[in-house]
């Protein structure tokens, strides 16, 4: 076994138990310095540039979406403003999708029944056709 490998195994078994068993070498003092450099004993303070070190947790919490939907909804329904139908329509229909399974079905329009001829006309076709005793 190499002395690196038992140096390790050792160093396990220490940290599992809480003491080093038979060796007394001055090894404590650097493991303990070590932890203490680990700790981040000097993290606080300003560095060379006269910058203090940032937490990363700190900068990610800074960097997350905030959400506002809160207060805009407050905001909306205190507000005496209300915009007309047609241009909430428009908004929302922005705001839907461009996709054709978020789009609503179009509704068909209706269109007019109206005809080209009149009463008049089909009493003239009558008389014409069936003669003037076809009256039903």
């Amino acid at each position: 076994m190499s002395v690196s490998l038992l140096r390790k195994g050792l160093e396990l078994l220490e940290a599992a138990t809480g003491h080093q068993p038979g060796l007394s070498s001055p090894q404590p003092r650097k493991r303990f310095k070590r932890r203490k450099a680990a700790r981040g004993a000097g993290r606080d303070k300003t560095t060379v540039k006269g910058r203090v070190t940032k937490s990363a947790i700190e900068e990610y919490k800074k960097r997350q979406a905030v959400d506002h939907l809160k207060t805009n909804l407050q905001y909306m329904t205190k507000s005496q403003f209300k915009a007309d139908k047609a241009v909430l329509q428009q908004v929302l229909a922005q705001n839907r999708g461009r996709k054709s399974r978020d789009r609503p079905p179009e509704k068909p329009k209706k269109k007019s029944e109206n005809t080209v001829f009149t009463e008049e006309d089909f009493r003239k076709f009558e008389r014409e056709y069936f003669g003037q005793a076809g009256t039903v």
